[in-house]
C-alpha cells in the first residue's frame, strides 16, 4: 500500500518484491506463497506507528512486525524458519529514506533496497540487539545486496 505517492517514482513495489525475494532465496526459504505487507508512507505516518508500537514518537526509516516470534534461542544463532507463509508487515518512510540516502551520497533505490532486505530479515527473526546477532544479520545483508549488485552499506 503506497500512502505516499513519491514512492511511485522509486518503484517501491517492484523494488521491495525483488529485495524480499532475494533475501528469502539467499536463506533457501521457498518464496511460493510467502506474503509480506508493505506500507510506503511518510515521516508523519511512520512516527505515529513508531509511537504506537515502540513508544518512540519520532520518525524512523523502516519498521517491521513479524507474524510470529522466530528469534534464535542463542546469541548469533539462526532464527527458527517460518511456519507461516504470512511473514509480517513492513512500513517504510520516504522522507527518512530520501534524507539518509542524500546524506550518505547513495541512490535512494539502493538505500531503500537495503532497508527492505533489513526489514525482511527482521520478519524472519534476525536482529541486531547484540554483537553476535548484528554480525550475523549484517553479513547476510551484505551477501544479499552483493547478489543484487549493490555495495556493502556498512562501508563508509
Amino acid at each position: 500500500m503506497l500512502e505516499d505517492p513519491r514512492w511511485d517514482a522509486v518503484g517501491l513495489a517492484a523494488l521491495a518484491e525483488t529485495a524480499a525475494q532475494a533475501t528469502l532465496g539467499h536463506l533457501k526459504i521457498d518464496v511460493t506463497g510467502c506474503e509480506i505487507s508493505l506500507i510506503g508512507c511518510d515521516d508523519d505516518r511512520i512516527a505515529a506507528l513508531n509511537a504506537d508500537f515502540r513508544a518512540k514518537a519520532k520518525p524512523t526509516n523502516v519498521l517491521s512486525w513479524p507474524s510470529e516470534e522466530r528469534s534464535a534461542e542463542i546469541e548469533g544463532g539462526q532464527p527458527v524458519p517460518p511456519n507461516d507463509p504470512e511473514l509480517g508487515d513492513i512500513a517504510i518512510s520516504f522522507d527518512t529514506c530520501a534524507r539518509e540516502a542524500a546524506d550518505a551520497g547513495k541512490d535512494i533505490k539502493d538505500h531503500t533496497t537495503h532497508l527492505v532486505v533489513h526489514a525482511t530479515l527482521h520478519l524472519l527473526g534476525y536482529d541486531h540487539e547484540n554483537d553476535a546477532d548484528a554480525t550475523l544479520m549484517e553479513t547476510i545483508e551484505i551477501e544479499v545486496l552483493g547478489k543484487l549488485g549493490l555495495d556493502n552499506p556498512y562501508v563508509e
